[in-house]
Order: structure tokens, then sequence, then C-alpha cells
């Protein structure tokens, strides 16, 4: 019987789509449950041995994926890394099962082992096995194929892996985070976009000139789109990922704003104001062809489309105050789905869709929160001077934002917070940072 329990069972998913992989055996018990009760939550103990190689050449690899997988556990919240000195147990031979009282001894729920070769094209070949110490069982391994300067995304797989098999949640470790990198003084910032790995490794930055906003990635996680001024006026571009190249998604009249893609990548909503009125369209990519969404004299922004691409949220004053509303992704006559006090913006479905995210400013304050798409279940996860433009993690437990502090002095930073409201951390940024948009899951 299994005796560790699963956070959240929501159905566990692996996804390892660009490294080659196989399953281990393992057996085949009951599934796994971590349970939650309120501020009682306590994170999962789990003891991680150090990756073994019989090629000295990889024990510095291994060490380094071992701190990988540990990192980005630990950041989760959702688990706690017993120390290294804490073992009692020697290593466990990779083929071997452990000595499960060892390990319950120092209160591990569950042990990662793991195991470093080169493969005979010299691509790197990481192995690892999940134990259940209490049920006395393996609960998960795999193997995983890669070119040997991709070790850090093995390791994040390799804690995907862990991750989603240890909670039922689909995994976010292997993915990207694109944003507004901010440096000079508050009122001359020079704002230029970077990309990164989502634990900060690996940043870059991008060749988009000018004032640069509201960067947003491709379902392909191969392209980006975001607003830049460097013809005065703000115009959308669409640029690749891969080689740089960029273009102009049309020479706009009027003003552009918050443009994203559709969840198939073949059309781009954002809002454009002309002639003293702000609507929403959609263009598709694969002709140019726009088809306006509102007609209101209101102001109609911040338009994201429910993952099966049926329905749009946005935000919009037709009302009397800045409040949520659902639409049709053909337009037509939408919904109003909030109704607390204070005034509602940034919407952003979720990728599992079951909830959107939001910013509400109430009282003076900025709030990161959520609610179900009906607009019932109103929850607000975060308060200060100034915290705005939440983006999802892929696996939609995770919420990223900026949060700027105040004063001639005050920049932005960018902040991570689980959808329970716990686990608030700074996102690592080299200097300020301002608009994250979290992409899918690496392919």
């Amino acid at each position: 019987m299994t005796h560790i329990r699963r956070l959240f069972a929501l159905g566990a998913v692996l996804a390892l789509s660009v490294l080659i992989t196989a399953p281990l055996a393992r057996a085949q018990g009951t599934p796994l449950e971590i349970t939650v009760a309120g501020a009682e939550f306590e994170p999962m103990p789990i003891a991680i041995q150090p990756f073994q190689s019989a090629d000295p050449s990889l024990t510095s690899v291994a060490a380094d994926i071992v701190q990988v997988i540990s990192d980005d556990l630990e950041r989760s919240g959702l688990f706690r890394i017993v120390p290294r000195e804490a073992h009692v147990s020697r290593a466990v031979p990779f083929d071997s099962m452990p000595a499960f009282a060892d390990w319950r001894v120092i209160n591990a729920d569950a042990l990662v082992t793991g195991l470093l070769a080169r493969a005979e094209d010299g691509r790197l070949r990481v192995q690892f096995r999940v134990f259940d110490t209490q049920g006395e069982e393996q609960v998960e391994g795999l193997q995983l194929l890669s070119a040997p300067e991709d070790w850090r995304r093995v390791a994040h797989k390799v804690a995907d892996g862990i991750y989603s098999r240890l909670t039922g949640e689909g995994p976010y470790f292997d993915s990207r985070v694109v944003f507004v990198d901010e440096t000079g003084p508050k009122g001359d910032r020079r704002k230029r976009i970077a990309i990164m790995d989502q634990d900060g490794a690996n940043l870059r930055y991008l060749p988009a000139e000018g004032l640069v906003l509201t960067p947003r990635f491709a379902p392909s996680d191969r392209a980006i789109l975001y607003i830049s001024y460097d013809t005065g006026e703000p115009q959308v571009y669409l640029m690749s990922l891969d080689g740089g190249q960029r273009e102009r998604l049309g020479n706009f009249p009027g003003m552009t704003f918050a443009p994203r893609f559709s969840p198939d990548g073949s059309q781009v909503v954002l809002s454009l104001a002309q002639d003293g009125n702000t609507d929403i369209y959609a263009m598709t990519l694969a002709g140019r062809q726009m088809r306006r969404l509102t007609s209101h004299p209101g102001i109609d922004t911040g338009p994201s489309f429910s993952p099966d691409g049926t329905q749009i949220v946005f935000e919009s004053d037709r009302g009397g105050s800045q409040q949520l509303y659902i639409m049709s992704n053909a337009g037509g006559e939408p919904r109003r789905i909030s109704f607390g006090r204070g005034s509602y913006g940034t919407p952003v479905w979720s990728p599992r869709g079951d909830l959107i995210a939001f910013t509400k400013i109430l009282g003076g304050r900025f709030h990161i929160g959520v609610m179900r798409t009906d607009g019932s279940d109103e929850r607000l996860l975060t308060s200060s001077f100034l915290d705005e433009g939440p983006t999802w993690s892929p696996n939609g437990r995770v919420l990223m934002f900026f949060r700027e502090s105040p004063g001639q002095s005050g920049s932005a930073q960018m902040m991570s917070i689980d959808i329970t409201g716990r686990n608030l951390r700074v996102v690592p940024t080299p200097n300020a940072a301002s608009d994250p948009a979290w992409s899918p899951l690496r392919r």
C-alpha cells in the first residue's frame, strides 16, 4: 500500500518531449497523495542521493544536476529537501532497492536516486528512480537522453518528473520567462526584453529596439509578441526566438495595446485605439486580416483567450468602472464576471481553464487575485503598493507578477506565488524587471 498522499490530485502529467525518454521498471502501487490542510500544511520531506556515474568526467555534472533538481523542488514550496548530512545510509546502488528504514528514521517520505553515463553517440544519459519510503516501493523511474550542453534542461525535466508523480500536478520547471529588463533612474529607464529559464539561469537579451512593453510567448515557445515605440507610435512586433528576426504585424493607426496569441497560434488579439475609442480586434497571422470584436464607447483592453480558444476575457470600463468581461472568440455581447469592490484589470486565463488571474485596485493598494470563470470564489493572493501583470506557470499552479516599490528610488521586481496564496518569493533578475510572461513547457 502506498503511504505518500498526493497534493491536489488533479491527474499526473509527465511531459518529456524534447529529450528521448524511456520508463524504468516501477511498482504498480496506488496513486500517490499528499494532503494539504490549510495552515497546517507541511512540505514533503524528500531525500535526493548524489547521482552516481562510473565516468569521472561526469562527477561535477552529476552534482550540478542534483543541485538544480533540489532547487526546483524546494522553490515550489511543496517539498523540503532533507540535508545531505542527515543521510544515515550509504549511497544506494542504482539498480538496488534502498534500505527503507534508514530513510524513514530521518523522516524522508520519498527518496530519489540517479545514474549518469555517456551514450555511445556521446549524448548524456540520465536515469532516476523515486521511492516511497513508507510503502517501500518504487513509484517512478525514467531515462532521458540529451546533448551534454543541455544538462540543465535534463535537471529540470527530472525535477518535473518527480514533482508530477508526487503531487499529481502537471510539470512546469522546464519552461522560460520573458520580461522587460529595466535600468536607469525611475523617470528615464532603459527597457530591454530579456529571456531566461524559470529559475533565472541562461539570461539573455533580445534584439528589440526602443521602448518595449508587454512581451508575450507564442504557444510554440519559439516566438514572442511585444509592443515597441521605436517609430514613436506603439506598434506590435513578432520576433522569432531562434534567430531574432522580427516583423511588424501592421501599421496600425492610433495606439495599440496588450497583444496576445490565440491558443493555436494562428491569431493575435489586441486593443486598438482609433477616433477616441478603444476596442478589441483579432488578426490572423497568415493573411493579416483584422476582425473587430467589440464596439463600445468604453475602453476595452487586456484580452486573453481561454485555453480552448472559444472565449476571451478582457477588462472594460463600459459599466462605469474597470471590470472583467467574457465574450465569444467571435465577439458579441459580453457578460460581466467581476462584481466585488474596487477596479479589475490585466485578466489572464489559466492554462487549466478553471481560473482567471487579475490585478485589483482596492483601498489604495494593488492585489493579484484569482476567480473562477463565472466570477465566483474570488481570492486575493497579494497586497502591496503596486502588484501587477500576473502570468501563469504552464501547469496553472503558480503565478508570476511584478511588484513596484514606492518613491523616486523605487523599482520593479518579479515575484511568484502559489495559487493557494502561499510561497511568495522574489524571482532573481540582474536588474529591475517588469511585465513577465511565462512560456509553455519547452518542446
